[in-house]
């Protein structure tokens, strides 16, 4: 079956269709990771986006539940070049297609990715329809013109909790049947589930804490009544300030329990701190972004996805900022000067991507160690 993928600036795509029919609105932009579309896939941070895969050949391995970074997919449309035919791989458990199916996600292969991810940076992300329904170029791209984009959306509210739950999986050894046993929990955390990934969660409980996950309406007070000894803000989707509820809990918290923000969490915490946001001209998306330590010079390469960033004239002169992008010089760390509070865009959980950042998690134990 053919689908199509229309561009709002005009530009439309002929392929073959995969996955589930239908036909779907949403952001377009592009992810550079080599590997690991399974945990792309259920990220809950493409809520309301198409994801156009770099990397030329995707299914090869298959799909399986231990890498899942949420119970299901987020995103509404997959954009790759080439479905492999053979899922080959002891883990799998069954095939992208069949699994993209079974949530009703529409896929498109067969197109020239490289030209396309070429168009989203020179013209931007931008609205896309992709449908295996329609077939007039022309609709296609009106549909598109009159989608609907996602500055000013709360996106939150799609993907976050509807009541809290406590978390208590350790990372997994691929050798093992089951996630290894949570360390000695010396720390109690409140993590506002914005959209988390699970294996930010992992890598808090490796780290030594005891998760309790909140939705990201939990007012402040409610927070402090659980009294905790830090508290964490996840990622999600979206604009941050269509989430003004979120931003107002922090602004109340801040100075009262040590905070350690990722980024949306990390955009939300700036937007309490009296910072501004902007949105980028295609995101960050893939495991291969350099970011560089303000204080020791030090470069991590670093897993990212993300299309708001901070705004670096707005951060304020109680913040360092600790870390830039290297490619664009956006912010990519701040820290309170005086209470025990910071936050970054990056992802230092992973899944996929590098692990050069993992230290953050002993950093923010640390943080509540110290304040204990």
């Amino acid at each position: 079956m053919k689908a199509y993928l229309a561009l709002a600036d005009g530009k439309v795509f002929e392929g073959e269709h995969f996955g589930a029919e239908g036909e779907v609105d949403a952001e377009i932009v592009f992810n550079t990771s080599m590997s690991g579309y399974q945990e792309v896939i259920t990220d809950p941070s493409y809520c309301g986006q198409m994801v156009a895969m770099t990397y030329p050949l995707i299914g090869n391995y298959g799909v399986n539940p231990q890498d899942f970074e949420s119970d299901r997919p987020h995103l509404s449309g997959f954009i790759i070049k080439e479905l492999s035919g053979i899922a080959s791989n002891w883990r799998s458990r069954g095939k992208l297609e069949d699994f993209l199916k079974e949530f009703g996600i529409i896929g498109i292969q067969g197109i020239d990715t490289r030209a396309l991810t070429r168009r989203i940076r020179e013209k931007g992300a931008q609205q896309a329809v992709l449908s295996t329904i329609t077939r007039d170029p022309d609709e296609l791209i009106r549909k598109a013109q009159n989608s609907l984009g996602l500055e000013g959306k709360d996106m939150v509210k799609e993907v976050t909790c509807q009541s809290p739950y406590d978390w208590e999986e350790g990372e997994w050894d691929i050798f093992k049947p089951s996630p290894n046993a949570a360390v000695d929990k010396k720390f109690f955390v409140v993590a506002y589930d914005f959209g988390i990934k699970r294996n930010i969660l992992r890598k808090l409980v490796a780290a030594g804490c005891r998760v309790r996950v909140v939705p990201a309406s939990t007012s402040a007070e409610e927070v402090l009544a659980l009294k905790p000894d830090g508290v964490f803000l996840s990622n999600g989707p979206g604009d941050p300030e269509g989430v003004s509820y979120a931003v107002k809990n922090i602004k109340f918290l801040l100075g009262k329990v040590p905070i350690f923000g990722i980024c949306l969490g990390h955009q939300i915490l700036n937007l309490a701190l009296n910072g501004q946001t902007f949105k980028l001209r295609f995101g960050h998306h893939g495991g291969n972004q350099p970011v560089m330590d303000t204080r020791s010079g030090k470069v991590e390469i670093t897993s990212q996805n993300h299309g708001f960033a901070v705004t670096p004239e707005s951060v304020g002169s109680s913040i360092d900022v600790t870390s830039i992008n290297l490619n664009d010089q956006t912010v990519e760390g701040i820290r309170h000067k005086e209470w025990p509070i910071f936050s970054v865009q990056y992802h230092p959980e992973a899944s996929p991507g590098p692990h050069d950042s993992s230290h953050l998690f002993q950093q923010f134990t640390n943080l509540m160690k110290a304040g204990a």
